[in-house]
């Protein structure tokens, strides 16, 4: 990837299901595992979640979110799309955001 346009993939995940249960380390070192697989590896920003804040149906919500980054030569969206979709449904979640930005190596 030296000195070519790549791509920065994150994954903004919520630390609790939409069942309100908290998200296991295990499942997230899954997830690691998955990733660093596909794509050589993974960094997360799991112990120093951010923090949500949103209107929804006129009621200000609140969440703990953990950022997972990936870097990709490629941006393989059927394989982001479905990623989305599974994370979506094993997390109980209304809408996972996965998102990419061109990057340039220096």
């Amino acid at each position: 990837m030296s000195g070519r346009p790549s791509h920065l993939v994150q994954i903004l995940l919520p630390n609790e299901t939409g069942g309100g249960e908290p998200v296991s380390r295990q499942w997230f070192d899954h997830l690691f595992n998955e990733l660093t697989d596909r794509f050589g590896g993974v960094t997360s920003f799991v112990r120093s979640p951010g923090e949500g804040l949103w209107q929804s149906r006129g009621e200000k919500e609140r969440d703990s979110i953990a950022v997972i980054e990936v870097m990709a030569a490629e941006l393989d969206r059927a394989y982001w799309h479905s990623l989305r979709e599974r994370l979506e449904r094993e997390l109980i979640q209304n809408e996972i955001v996965i998102r990419a930005q061109t990057i340039q190596l220096l």
